[in-house]
């Protein structure tokens, strides 16, 4: 695959100071204090939020690596057959706007990150003693820090188009279906970096932050909810579509944040075959069901009545 990950996304927010200290809280590393926009990054992807203040949430951008100008030419290619304007960019990258959601995305050249490896969590199990001692999980002490960004989900008024976009102009390749719902869309090896979501009117759903271990979704949810129970969204469970271990939280502006470990990995296309998932199955294998608040988010009818003027 010429595109190799999802390196960052930029969200616009009402109020980007207090956004800015929830993602802070989140454990993000802060690395820009300018009141007009903040930039974060994680341990091992470098820059991968922006928060810019806008009249009502949104994503603003996304930015896909790429690994060379053939890469980007191919892409370029596919989008004017698609019809969609190609902006004038950066050197080494390539800008459109998605017609229906309006999200820009760009796909850059840039280096692959290898991840820096992480020491397999020991578990016991019957019949197998891997750890001796108490687990690992409960001797851990340091605030939780996400490893990189995974995925972000958009919620589109017309998802066939929006998934166009995606597959047929920018090169992301289908994981799986919520039948009738959405799709699952991957630019890496990762199970999925976008998931495109029916929706009645176009929103961010969530963003989604790789962690160690589900020690580690469980102590990052715990200490962002200590003092902040309103930041509860959802958790914790193990979705199907991805496998992952999953806790959503809520920032400040009404989107989502996912703490997610143990994501499925797709190494070689001819060894995964795309389902439609039906029902609960579209959404988790376990965990509390979901609340009403995570399908139809508590702002949607303002931001479907254009309470907020967009931008």
């Amino acid at each position: 695959m010429a595109l190799h990950r999802l390196a960052r996304v930029v969200i616009g927010v009402p109020d980007v100071a207090a956004t800015g200290a929830y993602y802070r809280d989140f454990g993000l590393d802060q690395l820009s204090d300018d009141p007009r926009g903040q930039r974060f990054g994680t341990q091992d992807g470098g820059e991968q939020l922006g928060i810019v203040a806008s009249a009502r949430r949104r994503l603003v951008e996304l930015t896909v690596g790429a690994d060379d100008a053939d890469d980007l030419g191919r892409v370029a290619a596919a989008l004017t057959r698609l019809g969609v304007p190609i902006e004038d960019g950066q050197p080494g990258s390539i800008a459109a706007v998605e017609p229906v959601t309006g999200l820009r995305a760009v796909v850059r050249v840039e280096p692959r990150r290898v991840q820096r490896e992480v020491a397999a969590t020991p578990y016991n199990g019957p019949g197998r003693i891997d750890r001796t001692g108490r687990a690992p999980g409960v001797e851990r002490t340091a605030a939780v820090r996400p490893r990189k960004l995974g995925h972000v989900v958009v919620g589109s008024t017309d998802p066939d188009a929006t998934e166009r976009f995606f597959r047929d102009g920018l090169g992301f390749r289908l994981s799986d279906r919520i039948a009738g719902q959405g799709a699952f869309l991957r630019c890496s090896t990762d199970h999925h970096n976008v998931l495109v979501l029916r929706a009645p009117t176009t929103f961010l759903h969530h963003t989604s932050w790789q962690v160690d271990d589900i020690d580690e979704v469980g102590r990052g949810a715990t200490a962002m909810l200590k003092g902040h129970p309103e930041r509860h969204v959802w958790g914790l469970g193990r979705h199907h579509a991805g496998s992952n271990f999953f806790w959503y939280l809520k920032d400040p502006a009404g989107n989502f944040s996912e703490y997610y470990s143990d994501m499925d990995c797709i190494v070689d296309d001819q060894l995964w075959t795309p389902e439609a998932l039906e029902g609960a199955k579209g959404l988790f294998s376990w965990g509390p069901p979901p609340p009403p608040s995570f399908l139809r988010p508590e702002d949607l009818a303002e931001l479907m009545t254009g309470a907020h003027a967009p931008g």
